[in-house]
């Protein structure tokens, strides 16, 4: 498969696209780095580097951020970070991408587990992955029409990432990267669509 992936230098990214590449040809596109540059955040750049990349089987995304910050501290404009980011950003990709798709392609987006299991500061996240996954719900079924599968992976505290920020995330169990990055196989070679794929 050609498969377009968004964010293969993050944390996550870098190692799904390690396991990818040992049988799929891989597209990276980031803001900074890959084999196509865009801002994730604008319409018309995400327009453009489809038009530059043309035809895949697949779309990967493991981008986009969100505020962290008290909830006495929040303003509108906090949660436009995220919404314009995390959200739109991997919701544009889809909107766009589905016309670049072949039949028979997947989407892969990713959201996380303060979907359902919250942390002090993280409210922006909490609600921006609920919007992600409320999206992939909601636009599965119009997507089946073409034999295109959208899912989304909501990984926990993934292993890497605990040294980092494991202190915001009081409790939780790091979660193994081949667990993850097999969340991330299971969408994109199997047959589930609509799902949102829980690595916790």
């Amino acid at each position: 498969m050609k498969i377009l992936f968004v964010g293969g230098t993050g944390t996550i990214g870098k190692k799904v696209t390690a396991k990818l590449q040992e049988k799929h040809e891989l597209v990276l596109a980031g803001s900074r780095s890959g084999d196509v540059q865009f801002d994730m955040t604008d319409y018309r750049s995400i327009e453009g580097m489809f038009q530059k990349i043309g035809k895949v089987d697949a779309l990967v995304v493991a981008a986009g951020g969100a505020y962290m910050g008290p909830l006495a501290q929040l303003t509108e404009e906090h949660f436009y970070q995220g919404i314009r980011s995390k959200m739109m950003g991997q919701i544009n990709l889809v909107l766009v991408g589905q016309h670049y798709l072949n039949n028979g392609g997947s989407i892969t987006l990713t959201s996380g587990i303060l979907s359902e299991d919250p942390i002090a500061n993280g409210t922006v996240l909490s609600a921006i992955n609920n919007a992600v996954n409320g999206f992939v719900v909601g636009a599965a079924g119009e997507l089946l029409q073409r034999g295109i599968r959208i899912n989304v992976v909501s990984p926990g505290l993934v292993e890497d990432s605990a040294e980092a920020i494991g202190s915001y995330f009081p409790g939780h169990n790091p979660v193994p990267m081949d667990r993850v990055v097999n969340g991330y196989i299971k969408s994109i070679e199997g047959i589930q669509t609509g799902q949102v794929i829980k690595v916790y």
